[in-house]
């Protein structure tokens, strides 16, 4: 497994390649690799010859300086277990190799709308942040298939609105969520939960089955009071919730009459862990 920390190597490797017609995978994260990171990468190793795995903390994407000050850096142990896992290349790079003029000066990629709602509202700049840095990790990698987890749903949205409409030659797979026995979805912000806090932990995708169950009912509740019962319940639970909500999968907006196709989200904080995850659910027609 080739370990890249420059885009000059990066490049030399890409072009080998392509003179071999190969077809290649990409699995961007930011490092510190759980089981639900390496369910992307044997998803997306059958789905391409050679397969590139990005471990890039992008200070671009953060809200909170002590956020990015604090989240783990594990570069040695990630590459033990990718290598593992058969991994063509680690493109691992400092950030004047993805920014060289600074991030404050760096051309940035905005999406209309989707950036903006949910996560969007709650964490001024982070979906810029993502959106630029993965376009550029497109262009440099020049992968023919991407696959990102289905836990960031609107990052997902947001990748493959990107894609299609800057017309970036790139397929976006959807990976589905990793969790734990008792239903938490695996993050690597899981490690900042206490015990206590961890056994609570799981009482956010138990309220959104809830009220995935209530939305399937016939006739079904109004989506807002549910996304106010929702914020209740996570209340009740000892979390401190940013937003529950009840929206179009196709968009996340606000559904309207007849949208069959919903995807329940939330977002809690617990301690100094914030929790996201999210919930499909297809009404009857």
């Amino acid at each position: 497994m080739q370990i890249l920390h420059d885009v000059p190597q990066l490049r030399r490797a890409r072009a080998a390649w392509r003179q071999d017609h190969a077809r290649v995978a990409l699995v961007p994260t930011m490092g510190n690799l759980h089981d639900g990171h390496l369910a992307l990468v044997r998803q997306a190793r059958g789905l391409a010859d050679r397969l590139v795995v990005s471990i890039f903390v992008n200070p671009l994407q953060f809200d909170r300086p002590e956020d990015l000050a604090a989240y783990p850096r594990t570069l040695e142990e990630d590459c033990r277990r990718l290598e593992a896992e058969g991994v063509d290349a680690v493109f691992a790079p400092a950030d004047a190799q993805v920014y060289p003029r600074g991030r404050e000066n760096i051309t940035r990629v905005e999406v209309p709308v989707i950036s903006e709602l949910l996560e969007g509202a709650h964490r001024s700049g982070h979906f810029t942040g993502v959106a630029t840095v993965v376009c550029k990790l497109f262009h440099l990698v020049e992968p023919d298939v991407a696959v990102f987890g289905e836990k960031d749903f609107q990052q997902l949205l947001l990748i493959r609105r990107m894609v299609a409409d800057l017309d970036l030659p790139v397929r976006v797979e959807a990976g589905a969520t990793v969790r734990e026995a008792d239903g938490l979805a695996l993050s690597s912000r899981n490690a900042y939960l206490t015990p206590e806090e961890r056994a609570r932990a799981p009482a956010l995708y138990r309220v959104l089955r809830e009220l995935a169950g209530r939305l399937r009912a016939a006739p079904g509740p109004d989506p807002a009071a549910l996304e106010q019962e929702g914020m209740k319940a996570l209340e009740i639970s000892g979390l401190r919730p940013d937003y529950v909500a009840v929206r179009r999968r196709e968009d996340l907006l606000p559904p309207q009459e007849g949208d069959r196709h919903l995807v329940l989200l939330g977002a809690a904080w617990l301690g100094r862990a914030r929790l996201i995850d999210n919930l499909s659910v297809d009404l009857p027609a």
